[in-house]
């Protein structure tokens, strides 16, 4: 979408700030011992207290509110009254909602407790990409340069990224144009980013695997190759100079 006047500006910053906050709240109140269902039901009603709708319920019939994936599961995680979260746990948590007619979208990746598997470099590299990737990004820079410096900066720290998931436009509904802004130089892709535009930015950093496959539960995106893989997203406003964060409340780059 393309922000034209204040009353979109104003709409686009009020749904940012319901799933900015819950996705902080979130990744707060997880700890060892609580399901993954636990976790989404407390999201569910953060995101019910603003009067916002889960995104991936709303468009694509979600079995969740929200998407928690853990340890080898890539992203599209389905909570469960099953799975129980461990020490060391690496979780990934993406809040997406739709409020008033509009649409925004975050996620972040970090570990429960105590570092004992070692994920935290893992999830510092994607932060310290996102970062990167969004300060760089203004009105006419190339999709496809924003994705090379993704995948630089990913290959620079030992780390792969995936090549079929991406971010992509926001705004009226979940994903719109322009789609697939990925993690890597498609040197087919001559699009530029256009001022005025909201998009959501999304890492897919990984340890082994470059392809995300589904598994049988129809959802749930695990690595070709294994490994682990973080994720952090911003919805942003692409200006002429540096970006307006909109969901920057969540904090996942601090």
């Amino acid at each position: 979408m393309s922000i034209t006047n204040e009353a979109e500006l104003i709409g686009m910053q009020k749904v940012s700030e319901a799933v900015a906050y819950t996705l902080k709240e979130m990744m707060n109140y997880a700890q060892v011992g609580m399901t993954t269902n636990d976790l989404d039901e407390y999201g569910a009603k953060i995101l019910s207290d603003f009067g916002a709708k889960s995104a991936p319920y709303l468009t694509y019939g979600f079995p969740g509110w929200t998407c928690i994936s853990v340890d080898k599961e890539f992203c599209h995680g389905i909570p469960t009254s099953e799975r129980v979260l461990k020490e060391g746990d690496l979780i990934n948590i993406d809040v997406s909602a739709e409020l008033n007619g509009y649409w925004a979208d975050n996620g972040g990746s970090f570990v429960i407790g105590k570092d004992i598997n070692q994920h935290q470099k893992l999830v510092d590299a994607s932060k310290a990409i996102l970062e990167k990737a969004v300060n760089n990004i203004k009105g006419g820079v190339r999709i496809a340069d924003i994705g090379f410096l993704m995948e630089t900066e990913a290959k620079k720290r030992g780390y792969k990224v995936i090549k079929n998931l991406g971010g992509h436009g926001v705004g009226r509904s979940l994903h719109e144009e322009p789609d697939e802004l990925m993690n890597y130089r498609n040197r087919f892709d001559t699009r530029r980013f256009r001022k005025n535009s909201v998009v959501a930015i999304e890492t897919f950093i990984s340890t082994d695997s470059t392809i995300a496959v589904e598994l049988n539960d129809g959802w749930t995106m695990v690595g070709n190759k294994g490994g682990y893989m973080a994720q952090h997203e911003h919805t942003i406003l692409i200006t002429d100079g540096k970006p307006i964060i909109l969901t920057q409340m969540n904090g996942i780059l601090n």
